[in-house]
């Protein structure tokens, strides 16, 4: 194996951030608890919600609407288990932390298709919405912002509008997109929205879920009061110190996702010289200016990120949280992804320090990779 390592697996997560690693530290020396009066626990308390200020202003949501979670996973599960949905609306090509706790619910389920070029199809929620049953009980839908595999953006802002004249609540996982496009909740008009720190250069297990005020949900954790009685146990105060620092961070950081995607697009330029057979999945579609997707019909995905892990690059075969899976990829099925296709897909993800080095080197790596016997490949 090199010694010299390129990192291009930004969408499992980030490297975590000096000012995130600096709020870390820092944290830990207030040692107090967070719901105590004393001037420790009134310490610590002034970390937290100088954390929620942070991660409030990076989506535009008011500091009181954020609800700090261990995740992503956990701000989903807390999103479409804290209430009895008659009925649920979701797209086919969801975030498994979505899809699995909203296909263990009760209630009614419906799925949107997902279109070649990755797009959800929202043409029928409005007659999905209108022959909603008479209800007490709300409808629950969820649109992700961003595909993590293809890096697709998702017609979130379109579907929300086309339900606000219903009884239904919205839920957006915007966990790879925050941080990689400018987020706006309120003028997005969602009621709820899932974060993950560690995709934006935070630690792993911190994250949130925002929760747009007179959004009734119950605790799925109870027995106390922490979190506005949403989401009960002793906060992670160093975890929430180091999401609210990569928060900002990131808020600053977007402003270059331009220059970001002039990378991507000369990477894919270059993939499609090197190896014209590459198929780049999603290209038709808006995407998150990171995202590459390129599969190569023929070769298996997990036997080239091994070629090219051992040459120095880290890049992954699909979502990282879907490793260790049997079988093909769930969203590319969707997608209607020839099988041949769908087995040598390989996802780069590009991060603020990745360079014009780093995708020249590793065009050159690919192309060793990709043209080694196929017996290997």
């Amino acid at each position: 194996m090199t010694a010299t390592r390129t990192y291009l697996d930004h969408n499992a997560t980030e490297p975590l951030r000096v000012e995130a690693r600096a709020a870390m530290l820092a944290a830990m020396d207030r040692f107090g608890n967070p719901s105590s009066v004393h001037a420790e626990g009134r310490a610590a308390r002034a970390v937290v919600e100088e954390a929620r200020e942070q991660v409030a202003a990076l989506v535009n949501a008011k500091p009181g609407e954020i609800v700090f979670t261990s995740g992503a996973t956990e701000a989903n599960a807390m999103a479409i288990g804290g209430r009895a949905w008659h009925s649920l609306l979701f797209g086919t090509a969801e975030h498994v932390a979505v899809l699995a706790p909203a296909r263990r619910t009760t209630g009614a389920q419906t799925e949107l298709p997902c279109g070649a070029n990755g797009v959800h199809d929202i043409a029928g929620v409005e007659a999905w919405a209108l022959g909603l049953p008479q209800s007490d009980a709300p409808a629950f839908a969820s649109l992700a912002l961003a595909n993590g595999e293809t890096g697709v953006l998702q017609p979130v802002a379109e579907l929300s509008a086309l339900l606000s004249p219903f009884n239904v609540v919205t839920h957006c996982d915007a966990a790879q997109a925050a941080g990689r496009v400018p987020i706006d909740f309120a003028a997005l008009g969602l009621s709820l929205m899932s974060l993950s720190a560690h995709k934006m250069g935070g630690p792993k297990g911190a994250g949130a879920l925002v929760v747009r005020d007179g959004t009734v949900l119950e605790a799925i954790f109870a027995g106390g009061g922490q979190e506005r009685r949403r989401r009960a146990g002793t906060e992670n105060v160093s975890g929430i110190a180091g999401f609210g620092a990569a928060a900002a961070a990131a808020r600053r950081d977007v402003e270059r996702a331009g220059e970001i995607r002039v990378l991507r697009d000369s990477l894919e330029a270059a993939l499609r010289q090197r190896t014209p057979e590459a198929v780049v999945i999603g290209e038709a579609a808006e995407r998150l200016p990171n995202t590459t997707l390129v599969a190569m019909p023929g070769k298996l995905a997990e036997t080239l990120v091994i070629k090219l892990d051992l040459m120095g690059f880290a890049v992954s075969a699909g979502a990282a949280c879907a490793s260790g899976k049997v079988g093909a990829s769930h969203v590319l099925e969707a997608m209607g992804v020839p099988p041949e296709v769908a087995r040598g897909a390989v996802r780069i993800s590009l991060g603020y320090g990745t360079t014009a080095e780093d995708v020249e080197t590793f065009v050159a790596a690919w192309t060793a990779a990709t043209r080694q016997a196929a017996l290997a490949a």
